[in-house]
């Protein structure tokens, strides 16, 4: 980790034609945040500079020159690639993607040698960022491939909630074949450990939903609550775990009861998202746990219909930017408490 002073907070553009260097430009404009971290901007200043005059925000940064020679103080911006690129704001096209995945690669690249502490990726389309070296459904499962972690966990928090997910990026369809007792374990085991390591709770309560519906009826409407969730959960009781469940997602969201919850595991993507983004859509982050590195990011995507038009809230991108530095800072005093017992 390279914690010589302020951490290092590595900022990926995202799709080009998309709302990313426009959160990216609001969320770093307030020269506030230079005082808690030093940005680095993996992307291009062109595309820095064409989206400033749009929306007409008067943001400074400085070219990196020398290879990670990062300037404190400075919203530093490393150029992914050298020609120029015909940007079309909310338009889906193959030069958004392989923008997307030039900075994604020197970013990553540079987060796994150390040069940054922390990554926060700006939203890229799945579809287009396709290539030879990203074949994977989303940021979640590249940066676990990359750090070839096995137990990780797409964790979607905010002020207000936190709710992770057994299977993400899945077809509907495959979701319940995906719902075992060994991904449901992973799944709670890598948010517990995240809860404590990343977020300072030292016994996490943790709620977990049910797969069918009214949490299959004792049998009645599925068979995955009684086979392999309950006895889960129970497990894991008997280990003096604060996990419950299964819960009725429905009646569990709609009654307010995750408040009481310090995280919320769901089965599947929807299960969990929408009632995360209706509780906490424009302030919450999408963060992966489990990864022996820092990973955030927004909770929005591209978001085509608003780009360029000076629209987008950086709200989102803003606490992925400080819920990353709160995270670097948690894992360095977590390490200091374990080297001194």
């Amino acid at each position: 980790m390279a914690l010589k002073h302020k951490p290092i907070i590595g900022i990926t553009l995202g799709d080009v034609n998309g709302i990313g260097p426009e959160v990216v430009i609001k969320a770093l404009s307030d020269a506030r945040v230079l005082q808690f971290f030093t940005p680095v901007i993996y992307g291009s200043s062109r595309v820095l500079s064409y989206y400033k005059k749009m929306i007409e925000i008067d943001f400074q940064y400085a070219q990196v020159k020398e290879e990670h020679r990062f300037m404190p103080k400075k919203n530093n911006v490393v150029n992914c690639w050298s020609e120029t690129l015909e940007l079309t704001p909310g338009v889906e096209n193959e030069i958004g993607g392989r923008a997307s995945w030039l900075a994604l690669q020197q970013a990553a690249e540079d987060l796994k040698e150390g040069y940054i502490d922390a990554i926060v990726t700006a939203p890229i389309n799945k579809a287009n960022i396709q290539n030879d070296s990203f074949s994977f459904p989303g940021h979640t499962e590249f940066f676990a491939d990359l750090f070839d972690v096995k137990e990780y966990l797409m964790f979607m928090v905010s002020e207000q909630i936190r709710v992770g997910v057994v299977s993400g990026h899945l077809p509907l369809q495959e979701v319940a074949q995906a719902i075992t007792r060994e991904a449901v374990e992973k799944a709670l085991k890598a948010m517990e450990k995240s809860l404590k390591l990343d977020f300072g709770i030292s016994k996490p309560r943790i709620a977990v939903m049910g797969l069918n519906p009214h949490a299959g009826e004792e049998g009645l409407l599925g068979e995955q609550e009684e086979a392999i969730i309950k006895p889960v959960v129970l497990d894991f009781r008997k280990q003096g775990k604060l996990f419950f469940g299964p819960f009725p997602s429905d009646g569990f969201f709609g009654s307010k009861e995750y408040k009481k919850y310090d995280a919320v595991l769901a089965m599947y993507h929807d299960q969990g998202l929408i009632p995360f983004k209706s509780i906490s859509f424009g302030n919450g982050v999408n963060f992966t746990a489990g990864l022996p590195v820092v990973r955030t990011s927004p909770d929005h995507g591209t978001a085509y219909s608003i780009a360029g038009k000076n629209k987008a809230s950086a709200e989102s991108m803003y606490a992925a930017l400080m819920m990353a530095l709160d995270i670097v800072k948690n894992r360095k005093e977590h390490h200091k408490l374990v080297t001194v017992e």
